[in-house]
């Protein structure tokens, strides 16, 4: 992040500019970035397919426990 950021774009008239560079980079990253490890695509969207799918199973797992509920009631 130095490297890309700081250094390059210095010197900085106040913190206060230091900061936004900072928000900037870390929107870049998060959202616009494309990581081949993950698909290229950005993190955020990673993350948002991670927990869409921890959503999806959950849900799934729960129409299984209480259909087996269910099925043992009416027997």
């Amino acid at each position: 992040f130095k490297a890309e950021v700081i250094h390059p774009r210095g010197p900085w008239r106040n913190a206060e500019a230091v900061e936004f560079a900072t928000l900037e980079w870390v929107d870049w990253f998060n959202n616009r970035l494309l990581l081949e490890p993950i698909g290229n695509i950005p993190p955020a969207e990673a993350e948002a397919r991670y927990y869409e799918q921890l959503n999806e199973l959950a849900m799934v797992a729960s129409v299984k426990q209480n259909g087996l509920r269910d099925s043992r009631r009416g027997s």
